[in-house]
């Protein structure tokens, strides 16, 4: 049971989150003076909420929910790139403010909120969402309206659109790659499947059963089970887990279910450092409420870590931690909302313009040198190209990389013989 002080930072942080951005942050990222600014008629022709000194954003993610331990890092990471950008001076020499909605862990929900983020308050841009249901639920909104979104989320693939863009992984450069190392480095040959019931983990794992089955010769799925959003029992599977002895398990188990999963593997006896277990949805932020002790020795396969050593994210952690307190942790999604700021932001710069359709054919060829994870380009297909990395969880949370592809993997979200 947490104590006053837990209480009082929760209830802190959650003020923080819903209300405005902290102090804007020196040091990251020069000042930039614009001596210029475009008229806003030149850069805003289809009446978006952008005026001579201010342009405004949307930020839809849940705060509330299941899915809120998975998504108050993204809010968090959005509102620091914000507040990074307005330092040096805005966008085309124009400020940039946000309205927040909460998507409450209900697709609906995130559906009706897209609407009202485009409709009534006319933004510019959206940075949101988090499963792939509330990205299926915005997506007809934000076409409709032609608005843009940001989705930070690594994902299933077997999408693209003019109106976003993927800043997280798709299948080829997550499951894929997190398979292919498992099999390489552990000689797995069984595989049992455990996610949340909805569309990414069925689709990540009708991938993954395909490339297990069809792709790699001697290996098979043994076991396939599912649990509604904010389910807490896993003792049923944990006993097909012990009866099946799966070489790996493979979990795609999202938000606060995660929570309930490990903890109660580790009470049933199951061993993470003898047992394989690689999860492509449990990153650092989920370990902040499942505890590290209950995690250590699993493998995650993601494309960021907060331990990767490299002076873009030693920036940005130091940057995160000053906004957010230091016991607050950075994982993959979180890191790759923050690139969803920049990304605009280098876009509409290069469009000279606001509108939508503008920023949709500038996008490809935008490349972000500063970004944490290291340098990232939008392909033509508005995924980025991004490094597969598989981590080991460790007892204090975080976690140590121990495998990283060699090059950029180019993003392909429509692979041959997945579909």
């Amino acid at each position: 049971m947490a104590g006053p002080d837990d209480q009082l930072q929760s209830r802190l942080r959650r003020q923080l989150l819903m209300g405005i951005a902290a102090a804007p942050l020196a040091g990251l990222f020069p000042k930039v003076a614009f001596a210029d600014t475009p008229a806003t008629s030149a850069v805003n022709t289809t009446g978006l909420a952008v005026t001579d000194t201010e342009v405004t954003v949307g930020i839809l993610h849940s705060v509330t929910g299941t899915m809120a331990i998975s998504e108050t890092g993204s809010i968090q990471a959005e509102k620091l790139a914000i507040s990074q950008i307005n330092e040096m001076g805005g966008v085309l020499g124009r400020k940039i403010k946000f309205v927040q909605e909460d998507g409450a862990s209900d697709w609906p929900t995130f559906a009706e909120k897209a609407k009202k983020l485009l409709v009534q308050d006319k933004v510019a841009a959206i940075m949101g969402c988090w499963t792939s249901a509330s990205r299926k639920a915005v997506l007809p909104v934000i076409e409709q309206y032609n608005g843009m979104l940001y989705y930070p989320t690594f994902y299933e693939g077997l999408e693209q659109s003019k109106n976003v863009i993927y800043t997280g992984q798709e299948a080829t450069q997550q499951i894929l790659a997190g398979l292919n190392w498992v099999v390489k480095e552990k000689g797995a040959k069984t595989f049992f499947f455990i996610g949340s019931d909805y569309i990414w983990p069925r689709t990540s794992n009708k991938i993954a059963r395909k490339h297990i089955e069809n792709f790699m010769k001697g290996t098979k799925v043994v076991g396939e089970e599912y649990f509604p959003l904010g389910h807490t029992q896993f003792n049923s599977v944990i006993n097909k887990l012990k009866l099946t002895k799966p070489d790996v398990i493979f979990t795609d188990v999202v938000g606060g279910s995660n929570v309930a999963f490990y903890k109660q593997l580790k009470a049933a006896g199951i061993n993470l450092e003898k047992q394989t277990l690689m999860t492509i949805s449990v990153t650092e932020d989920e370990i902040d409420g499942i505890g590290g002790d209950n995690i250590a020795g699993a493998y995650a396969c993601m494309k960021y870590f907060q331990s990767l050593d490299n002076p873009n994210n030693k920036e940005f952690v130091a940057a995160f931690k000053k906004m957010w307190g230091e016991k607050t942790v950075i994982g993959d999604v979180t890191q790759a909302a923050y690139l969803g700021p920049w990304l605009w932001k280098m876009t509409v710069e290069k469009a000279g313009s606001f509108d939508i359709d503008k920023i949709a054919a500038a996008s490809p060829g935008i490349e972000f040198t500063k970004a944490p994870e290291g340098y990232v380009k939008i392909h033509e297909n508005h995924h980025l190209w991004s490094r597969t990395r598989v981590g080991l969880a460790q007892k204090d949370g975080q976690f140590k990389v121990v495998y990283e592809s060699p090059d950029l993997i180019e993003p392909n979200p429509f692979p041959k013989g997945y579909q």
